[in-house]
This record gives structure tokens, sequence and C-alpha cells, in this order.
């Protein structure tokens, strides 16, 4: 059964959040409280990394001041609690996104995530594999689905598997507006496709995209599920089960914890049967010199020494996402992104990609200055103080799409204000007179 967070950490609603409470959040971040080029930090780069409250680096700095050991190892004293702050661990993020413990793998980053999928779909394609892993095989005449939006953790390890097994990509394309077209989807979904891979929330776009519409899709042709989640699981209410997902995948650094941690999702009938990744001690039950049995998941996807500190870490933001509200936080960044997009809107020169003002995003908006390269302006938002974005954010083929090379992206969290979305298109106005761009506006 999934285990659930505490009721305290599960507000579905409460007040919504006003400046005068994200001032007081802001309090919890030390790094806020610093001035950069002679100006008080903006930082608006959150979809990019997010900042750590103190209790999350408090933390990570205790387990190592008071029970540093390896994990699942020793049966001294420290190792008993640090295994026991680890699976804590576990379960707090499982419970975060309504999964259960034993359906959650910790890796390296999301990137990693993704690729050891990709790596046991291919494990699982190249020679006679156990029980029911054969569902995983892909070869000639199969097919993996992506779309036109993702970043490229979410492409390139699907062409290299496509690559490696004979089997085709094949990509769901964009409408102007930065939406999927979902007539294309339908077309698209066949019984050739084994695996549908698609964001849920879009790193440039801001793009929130069907989940329920294109799972359906996918059940009805039999296809495998893999959700990446980096940008809607720290901004959105996200529960796996409700979005009837076979995978997903997350970073911690993206969700106010530290670097160094990702997290997959999976439904626990589907890792106990899909081949490892990657080998070696801590994820087998018996060892001979010709011979290995594994682990059930999630051990048997967690070989060598684990990123115990950094899971410690992470629980501590889940936690604090859960006592703010993530429905809260959520309606919050809501409505930043369309103060970002009315305000960039309405710059002349300044067009801002995804959709239009009032409709649904997330709380970020990547936006394309003319006459002024990306970095050009980036440079000259840092001047005031202002962090951001700057080139293609791993999404050449999208930004190819909308005939850029790169844009700015603006991303805000829980702890931005309007008055920094304010400060932030107030600067990016002057940002072709600074530079003298006078032609070329759209």
């Amino acid at each position: 059964m999934p285990v659930s967070l505490p009721p305290e950490l599960q507000k579905p609603g409460g007040a919504v959040l006003t400046n005068a409470e994200v001032l007081r959040i802001r309090n919890d971040f030390p790094i806020l409280h610093q001035q950069v080029n002679d100006h008080p930090l903006v930082y608006l780069d959150s979809g990019a990394t997010s900042q750590s409250p103190s209790s999350v680096l408090e933390a990570e700095q205790e387990y190592y001041e008071q029970r540093n050991a390896a994990v699942h190892r020793g049966a001294h004293t420290l190792a008993v609690e640090a295994t026991d702050a680890f699976e804590d661990a576990r379960a707090t993020v499982a419970g975060f996104i309504g999964a259960a413990e034993n359906e959650i793998i910790w890796t390296g980053n999301a990137t990693g995530g993704l690729n050891l999928l990709a790596y046991a779909f291919s494990n699982a394609s190249t020679g006679p594999v156990p029980g029911t892993a054969g569902r995983f095989a892909l070869g000639p005449g199969d097919e993996v689905l992506v779309t036109e939006m993702e970043h490229h953790a979410n492409l390139i390890p699907w062409q290299e598997l496509c690559r490696r097994t004979g089997a085709t990509l094949r990509y769901i394309p964009i409408s102007d507006d930065g939406t999927l077209r979902l007539e294309e989807a339908e077309r698209l979904i066949t019984g050739r496709t084994k695996v549908l891979s698609f964001t849920h929330a879009s790193n440039v776009l801001g793009v929130i995209n069907p989940v329920e519409v294109l799972v359906a899709l996918a059940r009805a042709a039999g296809a495998l599920v893999v959700l990446d989640a980096c940008q809607s699981v720290p901004h959105l209410p996200v529960n796996v089960k409700d979005l009837d997902v076979d995978f997903a995948v997350f970073s911690g650094h993206k969700m106010l914890g530290p670097t160094g941690i990702g997290v997959v999702y999976g439904r626990q009938e589907l890792l106990n049967t899909l081949p490892p990744f990657l080998t070696g001690g801590s994820m087998i039950t018996r060892v001979t010199m010709e011979q290995a049995e594994y682990l059930p998941a999630p051990q048997r996807f967690e070989a060598g020494t684990q990123p115990i500190s950094q899971a410690v870490a992470l629980a501590a933001a889940v936690r604090y996402l859960g006592e703010t509200g993530m429905e809260r936080i959520s309606a919050w960044e809501a409505e930043l992104g369309q103060r970002l997009v009315r305000g960039l809107s309405g710059l002349d020169g300044v067009r801002v990609l995804g959709p239009g003002t009032g409709q649904e995003r997330i709380g970020l908006a990547a936006f394309d200055v003319a006459g002024v390269h990306a970095h050009d302006v980036g440079q000259y938002l840092d001047s005031q103080g202002i962090a951001v974005r700057v080139g293609h954010h791993c999404a050449q083929p999208l930004h190819r799409r909308l005939g850029l090379v790169s844009s700015t992206r603006a991303s805000t969290y829980l702890y931005n204000t309007t008055d920094e979305v304010d400060q932030l298109v107030e600067a990016v106005g002057n940002v072709r007179g600074y530079f003298g761009a006078t032609d070329g506006v759209r």
C-alpha cells in the first residue's frame, strides 16, 4: 500500500499564498538574502536548480554529524541509524507522490533515472530474460514515442535504445502555441508502440500536458508509460497512482533538495521483473563465480553506495513542501506565471514561448527578445541582480521547431514575489534600448 504523509503534510488547500507569506518563506532560504552586482538577488532560475531552506541544509549536516555510515551493510548502531534514516526518507518521498516505499528507486539525478529505464529495457532486448521481463524487450517493428518538446534527457536515451535494438523512435509534434497535437498522438500511438515517454510540464513552454488523455491512448495500445515529472513534482500536486503512469522520474535539486539525487517511481510488479541496469554490491541475494541472483525492487536497482545524505535532505525538502501545501504552491506559481506572460507579452519585440495569457501553464516563461541574443539578455539581467536561464535549455529540437536557437527563461517558485516578476519585466523592457536593437521588432 502507498505510504501517506501525516495529515499535516497533506494540506489540500488552505489560505492562498500572499506576498506577505512569501516574504516570510524567504526568511528560510539563506542564499536569497544577498546582493548580486550591487542589487538584491532576484532568483528566477528554479526551473534549473531551486534553492534550499535551512531545514534541508541542516538535515544533511545533521546526518553527517550524527549517523554517517554505510546503509544495509552493518550491524553497529550508526549503520542501523543510517539505514533507518535512508529508508524513512524513501517512505517520505513515496508518500509525497502517492507511491509505495518499494516503488521508489534512488538515482543520481533524473537523467540517470531515464537512462536506467532505457538501459533496463535494452537488457531485456538483448537475450533470454526470466519470467515476464520479455514485455520490456524491443526490436525491429517496435516503436518508442516521445514528444517534440522533450528535454534531451527524455530524448537521447530513447534514441540510443532504438539504435541498439532496431526499434523506431517517433514523436508527437506540437502546434504553434506549444501544445501537443493530440490528433497526431491518436494517429501515432498504435499496437507497435511499446513505450510512450513524455514530459508532464515543459521546461521551455510551461505547458502542462494532458496526462490522462495520453495514458488512455497508451493503455488502449498496450504501451508502457514513462513520465518525466521534473517540472511537475516540484510545482504541482502529483499522485502517480491517480495519473496511472508506469514509471516517473524527477530530481531533488529542482524541489528544494540537494544535487546528486534523483527518483524513479515504478509500479512494483514492473520493477520486480525489469532487468537490472547497474550490478554489483547491495543488490544481490546470492553470488557464485558463475552467476548471481538479485534482490527485489528497489534494491535490485541500487548497486553500490547510495546518495544517503542526499535522500535524508530530500525528505526534509518534501516535508517543507508538504507543510506549505502543494495546492497553495501550485496556485501561487500559476499566478506568477500569468503575471510573467502578461508582462512580457506587452513589451515591444518580446515573444513569449508557449501558451498565451490566460492559458494554463506552470510558473515559468521562456522568451525571445528581437535583435538581442539570449546570452546578452541574460548578462544584462544579471547586471541588475536578476538570475535567469539562457540557451536552448537542453531542448534543441523544440527551439528549432519554434524557429529559434536559444531563449531566455524566467522560472519561479514558492519563494518568489510578484514584485520580483515585475522587476524582471521592467528590466527586459530596457534590454533592446540598452543594446540599441531598434530593428526586427515582431
